[in-house]
């Protein structure tokens, strides 16, 4: 029974994914990340995939990275600065969005 329910849970969560792909997306997009990211090429700043990879097995990246989108930065990616997004995006919506960034 432990198992049939553990199948229908990963079988869930699979058929979902390019839903929740899609929501990740959006709020990419109306957060205004996407202005100058993308998932997997370089635009102005660094590719989702080439964060989540430079940071792969860091324990610390995520906190790192929610205080680095919200105040904003230079210097790690090249010289042209993210703008901070403190107000702009809620802190809960930018944890969302690094999480998801990593997950790449």
């Amino acid at each position: 029974m432990k198992a049939s329910l553990l199948m229908v849970g990963i079988a869930g969560c699979c058929l979902s994914a390019p839903a929740l792909c899609d929501d990740y997306a959006a709020l990419a997009k109306k957060s205004g990340c996407l202005n100058c990211h993308s998932v997997d090429k370089k635009i102005v700043g660094p590719s989702y995939k080439d964060v989540a990879k430079k940071y792969k097995g860091n324990a610390d990246a995520a906190a790192m990275l929610v205080k680095k989108v919200s105040a904003g930065g230079s210097g790690v990616w090249g010289a042209v600065p993210m703008p901070p997004n403190k107000g702009k995006v809620s802190e809960a919506d930018i944890k969302t969005l690094v999480d998801w960034v990593l997950s790449q």
